[in-house]
């Protein structure tokens, strides 16, 4: 018998230039490094994941490490608790970094005295231009700038300057030391680019040691040779840069030279990967917090209830390019079902009450079913489901003037009630607006299970749960943050297509008595309403939150609409 061979899947060019590199001996002692190098000055996004995923993952493939670098140059930005997020998040993805965790901060003196060796070389000068003026001298992408005043100070002038920076004797703006390369350059960037600034804040973990801050450009390289690192790899808006990039690691007495390496960025439509913009939704209260789960956000969708299989199975898809594009938010969502599927534990849940009354069934008799708790996977357990005379479906499951094609519970007709009986519905009862609060039932004794002795059958099954044995909860029903496909592009401000929908609350559903085992962590799936998880902010034992995943596929969605049903 042959056996199957599974076809291997083809390389990414990233994959290419390191098994060329290791091949050709390129590699410094044959070890693959990489590092993520986030700055904390925000949350995590999911755009954030997928570089995650390939460095981390490149690591692992080749048997090297990835080192995480928190690139901590702007103290007026950053925080503790970012940093701590920055963590969990990576963890909660399923990677390690181990021992090999850094902080640009953690080279600040070496990139002191880098600065002050190019100084004395004259490769770098004290500059008082303004930002404005800056600018100005800058020129454009078709224009040279032109040399700044300072720029032929002397080597004394300017290593006094500096020294009296670092021991702040200058207001913030004062001056900048900038790199001496070439105002000229057809690369903006290569264009005397500022190495340090003033700067009067209290940084996370050097405190006011220093009001100098060296600039990213100048940090991230250096800090890159300094660790290691063999494969420098980073999104396409940093390809402009690499000039800069190698300019850095090319400085006098920096052993270690990396090369950098750029992919397309992660760009989903319907959503925000701006950190700024993101920042603004928070606090101007358009979101809860960085955790809300409509929030872009690793720490949102956490909350929300996406799984870390999910999301790696989500970039894995969307692969590594060169070239930038859009992916579409559905290919995420079907990603999260694909893996919910298989480990959501079923129950039934109703969103929408409409009081049942069977009135044939026994008063105070509670009998038991049992009901798969995924049958997806053959190794999962039941759970019991009280049946009770009194009992709550969906409103949406019972019409008064059923139209075309409507198959559930209308007067006359008989339906299965999932896991239990078939039930008829007889007659309503109706509040002083004519509104329906109750449909009186009879239930079918030998029906049990879902079959009958005749062998009729029924074409419509409704969820259900018992009106004594239910738990009674919050259910936050959440969709997409913005309507449209890419927020802002119709009336250039993003504000605009923000979704009035994107949370709706309802406040009492009820739920089988088995979600109040539920946790923050559990994986749900709400039989016919959507996949959903215990809120790990807000739920409490007296008041348990549950929030929406996503929803199932929508052709029950679809049928309504079809059919008029709102």
């Amino acid at each position: 018998m042959s056996e199957e061979i599974k076809e291997a899947k083809p390389l990414n060019f990233l994959e290419k230039i390191i098994e060329d590199d290791l091949a050709s001996n390129r590699v410094p002692n044959g070890e693959i490094v990489t590092r993520f190098p986030p700055e904390p000055n925000g949350y995590l996004h999911i755009g954030h994941i997928k570089s995650i995923c390939i460095n981390f993952g490149l690591a692992e493939k080749y048997k090297g490490r990835c080192h995480l670098r928190l690139d901590d140059t702007n103290p007026a930005k950053e925080d503790m608790e970012y940093i701590n997020s920055i963590k969990d998040d990576i963890k909660w993805l399923g990677f390690d970094w181990g021992n090999y965790e850094y902080y640009a901060s953690d080279y600040y003196d070496q990139l002191y005295e880098i600065a002050l060796d190019l100084i004395r070389k004259g490769k770098a000068y004290v500059d008082s231009l303004t930002p404005e003026q800056m600018k100005e001298y800058r020129g454009t992408l078709t224009e040279p700038g032109k040399n700044s005043p300072d720029r032929d100070r002397s080597i004394e002038e300017n290593m006094d300057l500096f020294l009296r920076m670092k021991n702040g004797e200058f207001p913030e703006g004062t001056y900048t030391l900038r790199a001496k390369i070439d105002m000229a350059s057809p690369n903006i960037n290569m264009r005397d680019p500022a190495l340090y600034r003033i700067k009067y804040a209290e940084h996370p973990r050097t405190g006011n040691k220093w009001c100098i801050y060296p600039m990213y450009d100048f940090t991230h390289p250096i800090s890159d040779a300094i660790e290691g690192i063999t494969h420098s790899i980073c999104t396409l808006e940093f390809e402009d840069h690499r000039p800069a990039y190698d300019w850095a690691t090319e400085i006098d007495n920096i052993e270690h030279a990396p090369h950098q390496y750029e992919f397309a960025r992660l760009n989903i439509s319907h959503c925000l990967m701006s950190k700024r913009r993101l920042l603004y939704l928070v606090n101007n209260n358009f979101v809860s917090g960085w955790d809300d789960p409509r929030m872009p956000t690793v720490s949102g969708i956490r909350r929300r209830g996406y799984s870390p299989e999910a999301m790696k199975d989500f970039v894995s898809r969307v692969g590594v390019a060169k070239v930038e594009g859009m992916v579409d938010y559905s290919l995420m969502e079907f990603c999260v079902r694909e893996d919910l599927n298989k480990k959501a534990k079923r129950l039934m849940a109703v969103l929408d009450p409409l009081k049942i009354i069977i009135d044939n069934y026994p008063e105070g008799q509670v009998e038991y079913f049992e009901a798969e708790d995924n049958p997806e996977d053959e190794n999962s357990g039941k759970h019991k489901v009280a049946f009770t005379r009194e009992l709550y479906i969906e409103k949406e499951d019972f019409m008064e003037e059923p139209v075309k094609g409507y198959h559930r519970l209308y007067p006359g007709n008989e339906i299965r009630l999932k896991h239990a009986y078939y039930i008829t519905a007889n007659s309503v009862e109706k509040d002083a607006d004519g509104n329906i609060v109750a449909v009186h039932c009879t239930y079918d004794p030998e029906s049990k299970g879902g079959s009958t002795p005749d062998g009729r059958k029924v074409r419509g099954t409704s969820h259900w749960v018992s009106a004594e044995h239910v738990l009674e909860a919050e259910v936050r029903q959440y969709d997409k943050l913005f309507k449209a496909e890419v927020p802002g592009s119709t009336t250039g401000n993003y504000l605009d297509d923000l979704n009035p929908e994107s949370l709706v609350i309802l406040p009492k559903a009820y739920i089988e008595l088995e979600a109040a085992n539920a946790k923050p962590g559990d994986y749900l799936q709400f039989i016919r309403n959507g996949y959903y998880c215990v809120d790990s902010k807000d739920s409490t034992e007296d008041h348990m939150v549950f929030n929406r995943t996503c929803t199932l596929k929508d052709s029950w969605s679809k049928m309504k609409a079809k059919m008029g049903i709102k």
